[in-house]
């Protein structure tokens, strides 16, 4: 898979200096091509007849800055500089743009002239600030705010953090930000993402074999129409070709949980989907799923399941090519039980979801199963929990996890042979050995009940067609979010329930 890499500050930084001391590209080359993308945003978005304010800092971003007006004003159009760094701290790049600026009669205000402008760019700060925005630097990010102007960001919007996405102090609201090379962690991850806008990501010039042998980091996918690649159907195939999926879930009345996640399955491309729930579900399954096979066993508060039930349980084991696990299955002995004999008889690929892993997060020996040098075999393992989820398995607050999203997948990886599919706002995948996975689709209309078990269902139907387990996650993770984006197109995201994500897969051509 193909994907763009996201960047922290330092690897950014560092892409930079190779391309400008190993192959010879100058950093004023970098940067009129930076101002050049700007320029070409803002009379694609806003036309030429507009009044443009830069305020702009005294590092390298506001050099980008101090170049855009000049390039406008090549163009005819009325720009201005606000200089809101200190002229004495002025890097050498920015230096030699102020210089020509003034040469050519830009107007330079030293401080905010005022904020009367149609369009501001914000290039105060850059992606290397380290510190909360305080005095006349708060003031004038304030005072963009405050305005009534489009505002568009060159690289980040000032007093984002671009390595975690915090907000240091204040930060500028922008409409659009223009950033260079590589989006940066900052831009996608929450709260910074908020103040983003519309990113566009922008090419300047840096040669792409700075990053192509990368093997650590972070990547992201942008364009479906590029990127989503669902597996290839054969013309020839049955509904044995595309895959069997048994899925174990839903408990006395939780059967819409088991419903949701087989549906998905099936409307992802699996062929055949055989449930293993609670006697209680079947005949609505069988009355809303009749393309489903359905066993089942008694839930009625003990703890073995009856030899007939054993029985039915690991003939639709040997009958599956992937299993998944847990939604609505409830944390009770008896799903303990069915959990223990899938972990002890499954040399399958498994999907792990919703209450299977809360009955591992409390069970270290149950756990312990999908821990490195313990498993009994290398058959894929997905694990999907939601922050609250991973929360308990890493026996850690979510506030430390959130700290940071990244580092916490990556420990858990380290110590378990699974794909982690971390759940939030921006969904991460992580698996010991791959680039990080951060998931740009999807939209708060998803935080909705059921939403998770479409997800379990997407994911055991791309791999029940043959995809690797990280394959599935990465991909699953993002069609999920599609299907949730298209919903929103159609309605809001106030009205979007997970049928509806289930419904609008269908939008989705690969």
């Amino acid at each position: 898979m193909l994907m763009e890499y996201v960047l922290t500050s330092a690897e950014m930084k560092a892409s930079d200096k190779v391309a400008t001391e190993e192959y010879g590209i100058e950093s004023l080359v970098l940067m009129e091509r930076a101002a050049l993308q700007t320029v070409g945003v803002i009379l694609d978005r806003y036309g030429r007849d507009i009044y443009v304010g830069v305020m702009a800092g005294s590092g390298n971003n506001g050099g980008d800055g101090i170049a855009i007006a000049r390039i406008l004003q090549e163009y005819g159009i009325r720009a201005e500089i606000n200089m809101i760094g200190e002229s004495s701290k002025l890097s050498p790049d920015a230096a030699v743009q102020l210089a020509t600026a003034e040469k050519l009669k830009i107007p330079v205000h030293y401080g905010v002239e005022h904020t009367l402008y149609d369009v501001i760019v914000d290039a105060i700060f850059g992606i290397g600030i380290t510190r909360a925005v305080e005095g006349k630097y708060r003031k004038a990010i304030e005072a963009v705010n405050a305005s009534r102007a489009k505002v568009v960001a060159v690289d980040i919007p000032s007093g984002v953090n671009a390595d975690d996405g915090s907000i240091m102090g204040c930060a500028v609201k922008a409409d659009i930000t223009v950033t260079f090379a590589y989006r940066k962690l900052g831009l996608m991850l929450y709260p910074g993402a908020s103040c983003a806008g519309e990113v566009v990501c922008a090419p300047i010039g840096i040669p792409a074999a700075v990053t192509a042998n990368k093997r650590s980091g972070v990547v992201t996918f942008t364009d479906w129409k590029k990127d989503l690649h669902f597996p290839a159907r054969s013309p020839s195939g049955n509904k044995g070709t595309f895959g069997k999926v048994l899925l174990a879930a839903g408990s006395r009345n939780m059967g819409g949980a088991c419903f949701l996640s087989a549906l998905s399955a099936y409307r992802t491309g699996a062929g055949m989907v055989r449930i293993f729930t609670a006697a209680q579900n079947r005949e609505g399954l069988l009355k809303k799923l009749p393309e489903a096979i359905v066993d089942t066993y008694e839930d009625d508060g003990k703890q073995a399941i009856s030899q007939e039930e054993f029985k039915a349980l690991l003939s639709a084991l040997e009958w599956a090519d992937v299993v998944a696990v847990g939604p609505g299955i409830s944390i009770s002995d008896k799903a303990r039980t069915i959990l223990e004999i899938l972990l002890k008889q499954c040399d399958k690929p498994m999907v792990v979801d919703a209450d299977a892993l809360n009955l591992l997060a409390k069970d270290a020996e149950l756990l312990k199963h999908f821990a490195y040098g313990y498993r009994k075999n290398d058959s894929d393992v997905i694990f999907t929990p939601h922050l609250g989820e991973f929360s308990r398995l890493m026996q850690c607050p979510v506030a430390e996890i959130k700290k940071d999203m990244i580092a916490s997948c990556k420990a858990f990886t380290k110590k378990y042979d699974v794909s982690l599919v971390c759940k939030d706002a921006r969904t991460l995948v992580s698996k010991r050995g791959k680039l990080t996975y951060l998931n740009a689709s999807g939209n708060d209309g998803m935080a909705t009940a059921g939403s998770g078990d479409v997800l379990t269902g997407i994911i055991a139907g791309l791999l029940a067609q043959g995809y690797s387990g990280f394959e599935a996650a990465v991909m699953g993770t993002y069609a999920h979010g599609l299907a949730g984006d298209f919903a929103r197109q159609k309605t809001s995201a106030y009205y979007i329930m997970a049928q509806d994500i289930i419904k609008a897969l269908g939008e989705i051509e690969p």
